[in-house]
């Protein structure tokens, strides 16, 4: 048996608190925005890979160039490597002959690859080679996926977030309306695309580095033991860290299968967290769907003096099932909290790139400029309760974080700029002449090239408002899949506050007809 694989069974699954699976030390922290950077630092840690390199995503797609438009090298090789993700994979390992990739993609892309021509090839040429193994993870219950996006090398550097290495992903912060390098491998140009991830450095990377072995053992390979332990990471030479000697805390969610518990610490973190709010809550994410935060939120906006609340969201979901489960859910929700929300203090919006809407895949929580939280989970039922899921955070409250705040506060205005158009250093003047992030996006109007555009959910057909009432295709339970629940069982709880205001909204539309 390879020294690298042995049994891994003192796995510790218990969560340290509500919410948090576990809390480790980080000695540097850097966001990540876009996958653009993204795909090229992944490239440059990749190559500082020793021992082995265990890659965890929803989709993984061989085809795709890790550089794109540029000519990048290595000053300790003699030549250029592969841009092209599978070829530089085959490449690494050739020259690094203790180096194991381990690699682990959601069973259902596996339906993919037909349409995929060469990632095939690849498949079949690494099937050959004895230290790149790949797993397709199907260990969860049916209806359910594996959405974690984690890549660990050698026990000393991770990545989580919400960025897969797979085609349609690749942008840069600029959104240009038109990019001619923002094209599927051999297929048609796609629209922006915004995301972001977290590199992470130190105790915190074998942390991951043990939830990515417990998975892939789960998934049905071979355990793995932690690699060999190394003086330094493969941290990319000359990047600046965001943080340093942090506390990064980890939440995950996991279907109940088989003899495994259900995890849902995600859920129980997004619900104490809104709940911390004081100031305002500015959040990225894909989906709006979610019944614990659209209830966590809710009681939030009933207060006298709520929390600003802003979230920058696609326009819709991205394909026909996604957009059919997600867009009247959100619909529903959003008339139910702008009937709660006598304050007006909850602003969705939509960023834009000329006329093209940008698409928002990211999953983002900034409290109070206190928390910073990325990860993979959405605002949807599933990420709360049956996707396999992962999700990073750093507070200020955390003794070791009470440095952060400003570091937080300038993500958020990096963040703010990029959707807005603005020069970074303009937005905090800008924010507090306007009294709100909300007041300055109002302030800054909608005929600007790069911009955020309020959304305006629209009213679901009968059939969209049942199905997304009564979670028929985002259940909070894999036994819901495809069932119809009782009214007021689903997305509107029985006594709840959005149930409330959902039961006045229906009263007024009878009334008006």
């Amino acid at each position: 048996m390879d020294d690298l694989e042995q049994s891994d069974g003192g796995f510790d699954d218990t969560s340290v608190e509500p919410g948090v699976w576990r809390f480790a030390h980080a000695t540097r922290v850097r966001v990540i925005v876009d996958a653009d950077d993204y795909f090229e630092l992944m490239q440059r840690a990749l190559l500082g890979a020793r021992d082995r390199a265990l890659l965890i995503g929803w989709d993984f797609d061989t085809r795709i160039h890790l550089t794109h438009g540029r000519r990048w090298w290595q000053k300790a090789w003699k030549r250029g490597f592969p841009a092209r993700l599978g070829s530089f994979i085959v490449w690494l390992t050739r020259r690094r002959r203790r180096l194991d990739f381990r690699i682990l993609p959601w069973s259902f892309g596996m339906l993919k690859f037909a349409h995929r021509g060469t990632m095939m090839l690849d498949l079949i040429r690494w099937s050959f080679h004895p230290r790149i193994d790949v797993k397709f993870d199907s260990a969860h219950p049916v209806g359910c996926s594996h959405h974690q996006k984690i890549a660990v090398i050698d026990d000393a550097l991770a990545i989580c977030g919400g960025i897969d290495m797979a085609d349609r992903r690749w942008d840069t912060r600029e959104h240009l309306e038109h990019d001619p390098r923002r094209h599927r491998p051999g297929g048609p140009v796609y629209g922006p695309w915004h995301d972001i991830t977290m590199m992470l450095e130190g105790p915190v990377a074998g942390a991951l580095d043990d939830l990515g072995r417990d998975r892939w053992r789960r998934a049905g390979g071979k355990p793995l033991a932690p690699p060999r332990p190394h003086d330094s990471s493969a941290w990319p030479e000359g990047l600046e860290p965001h943080f340093e000697n942090v506390e990064v805390g980890i939440a995950r969610t996991r279907a109940a299968w088989r003899d495994d518990p259900g995890v849902s610490e995600i859920e129980a973190l997004f619900v104490a967290q809104i709940a911390r709010a004081k100031r305002f809550i500015y959040a990225e994410n894909q989906y709006f769907a979610s019944r614990a935060v659209a209830e966590a939120i809710s009681a939030r906006l009933v207060e006298p003096d709520p929390p600003e609340i802003v979230i920058v969201h696609p326009t819709t979901a991205n394909g026909w099932i996604e957009s059919t489960a997600m867009d009247p859910a959100r619909a529903r929700l959003l008339h139910a909290i702008a009937e709660i929300d006598r304050h007006k203090r909850f602003h969705i919006y939509s960023p834009f790139s000329g006329a093209a809407p940008i698409y928002v895949h990211a999953k983002l929580l900034i409290v109070d400029d206190e928390i910073i939280r990325i990860g993979s989970a959405n605002f949807n039922n599933r990420s709360m309760r049956l996707d396999s899921e992962c999700d990073v955070f750093t507070d200020c409250a955390r003794p070791a974080n009470s440095h952060c705040e400003p570091i937080i506060r300038a993500m958020r205005h990096s963040l703010l700029a990029e959707h807005c158009g603005l020069d970074e250093a303009d937005v905090a003047d800008l924010i507090g002449s306007a009294g709100s992030m909300a007041a300055m996006i109002e302030a800054l109007g909608t005929d600007r090239p790069r911009r955020l555009v309020p959304f305006e959910a629209e009213e679901p057909t009968a059939l969209g408002a049942a199905l997304a009432d009564g979670e028929t295709f985002d259940p909070e339970d894999p036994a819901q899949m495809f069932r119809i629940l009782a009214p007021r069982r689903g997305l509107f709880r029985k006594g709840s506050l959005l149930a409330r205001a959902m039961t006045r909204l229906d009263r007024r539309k009878r009334r008006l007809k």
